[in-house]
């Protein structure tokens, strides 16, 4: 049985779909996974990244590509009333259900259908104490606990590489995306691709962009 390490952050479309298609995209392997909250934003930050939300073209293309990808793959997804939106409070409210910062997919699917579902504001204060009282948190959200439990997450997703969400962790191989997904079933089941050059050589070559260390 291998182990999944699903890195997430609420506010990414592409990582609800994910989150939704898993089960499907990888039926009949034999796997377990530790669902781990992360603020998509430092992550962003820490690469030198905008976020697809902040370039005016690539938002219009994401929002339209998202729904499309529901509709193509059967899953349910509504764009919030407003979006890009502050998740702090749906990461720190799902790490206060946890004790070592890992989430349970009840959790995880409760608060991604309260985003992605119904078209509503994600950051209502009203939904957010509703939610709250749904989910039973074992501590305080905005507690130096859960903060710290949300840090060592997104720490954690950068000492691996992760440069976004969905992102998937395998026996530190680092798979992305929702189309990621698709790779990410290949490898559980022993494609002896990845034990190839492709996969192995593919980024061993100089850059020749101005100032890279690759």
């Amino acid at each position: 049985m291998k182990h999944i390490d699903f890195y997430l952050d609420f506010i990414s479309p592409y990582a609800h779909l994910a989150f939704e298609h898993l089960p499907e995209a990888l039926e009949g392997l034999s796997y377990s996974v530790a669902y781990k909250p992360v603020l998509l934003g430092a992550l962003l930050k820490q690469h030198g990244q905008l976020g697809p939300a902040e370039i005016p073209s690539k938002r219009s293309w994401t929002y339209r590509h998202v729904l499309w990808l529901g509709h193509a793959n059967g899953i349910q997804i509504e764009m919030p009333a407003s979006h890009p939106y502050n998740p702090l409070a749906h990461l720190r409210l799902a790490v206060s259900t946890s004790d070592d910062g890992s989430i349970s997919r009840l959790v995880a699917e409760t608060i991604f259908r309260n985003v992605w579902r119904g078209g509503e504001e994600a950051g209502d204060a009203a939904r957010l104490a509703a939610l709250t009282a749904q989910l039973q948190p074992k501590r305080e959200a905005g507690s130096d606990e859960s903060k710290a439990l949300l840090k060592r997450n997104t720490d954690e997703a950068l000492a691996l590489g992760v440069f976004g969400t969905p992102a998937y962790v395998v026996d530190g191989r680092l798979f992305w995306g929702f189309d990621g997904l698709a790779m990410l079933r290949s490898y559980l089941a022993g494609d002896a691709w990845f034990e190839g050059p492709a996969w192995t050589s593919a980024d061993q070559r100089p850059s020749l962009l101005r100032g890279s260390k690759a």
